[in-house]
């Protein structure tokens, strides 16, 4: 029988900006082939051109999804640039990416606005990534836990227990995406823990033990299998290492 932890598991790569439609195609295409099955979910995060390509590229693969990296706060409208939720379904997503640190700090993005894209993601069907994590300033001042409580409640008052089951949670604390610098394995236990324990006070036991929270920043293969032991990490955000189909599959594999 599956424990919970095993039924948790996923991981998603995240492109970012990268990658043009060919070498995205060619990415993805060997990945699928070198992975054979897979037990759980594994999730391209990739630019928006590619999406459409991609929906062809995984649909025959066993566990293997297309996700974006935005979606719009609005069901349709004048808003020039902006991808809503039904667009993206119609293209094959399955998960989106919500809050990243990047759309955060780069982009304003606030809690308001990030309720309403998980509304948005949620009445089309498609699994929010949720991301939230504390700045390098925040976890020096010991205010991880504050910082986190609050993206979590900014994120999520708006939502009753059935919905949160349809959504994934990725702690990325901010101070280890792309710089080379990974929090030990204890530090984001210690937070993926506090993370559970936050969704049962809210959402009661069942939204807590079945809700698959990632862990994103500066994943390896070197420091995978370390990470993705602990009691409470069910899988990986996977920034750099997405794009290097070699090291994406070994994370996969841990």
């Amino acid at each position: 029988m599956s424990t919970l932890k095993e039924k948790r598991r996923l991981v998603a790569g995240n492109w970012k900006m990268n990658l043009d439609l060919k070498a995205g195609c060619d990415l993805a295409t060997e990945v699928v082939e070198q992975l054979g099955k897979s037990d759980f979910p594994v999730v391209f995060c990739a630019p928006a051109i590619h999406l459409h390509a991609l929906s062809d590229i995984v649909k025959d693969a066993s566990n293997v999804y297309s996700g974006a990296q935005d979606i719009s706060s609005h069901e349709s409208g004048a808003h020039t640039g902006e991808i809503s939720g039904g667009q993206l379904k119609s293209v094959g997503c399955s998960y989106v990416l919500v809050g990243h640190s990047e759309r955060r700090a780069f982009h304003g993005e606030t809690g308001d606005l990030l309720a309403a894209k998980i509304s948005q993601a949620l009445a089309n069907d498609l699994t929010p990534i949720y991301c939230f994590g504390e700045t390098l300033d925040q976890r020096q001042a010991d205010q991880e836990e504050e910082v986190v409580a609050r993206q979590l409640h900014e994120g999520f008052a708006h939502l009753d227990a059935p919905a949160m089951k349809n959504v994934v949670l990725a702690y990325e604390p901010c101070w280890a995406i792309g710089t080379g610098i990974t929090a030990s394995p204890a530090q984001a236990q210690a937070i993926h823990k506090f993370v559970r324990s936050w969704l049962n006070e809210r959402f009661g036991d069942s939204v807590a033990n079945t809700t698959t929270i990632l862990y994103g920043g500066s994943v390896k293969p070197g420091n995978a299998n370390e990470l993705f032991s602990q009691p409470d990490i069910d899988g990986g955000l996977i920034g750099g290492a997405s794009l290097k189909p070699a090291d994406f599959i070994a994370i996969v594999n841990a």
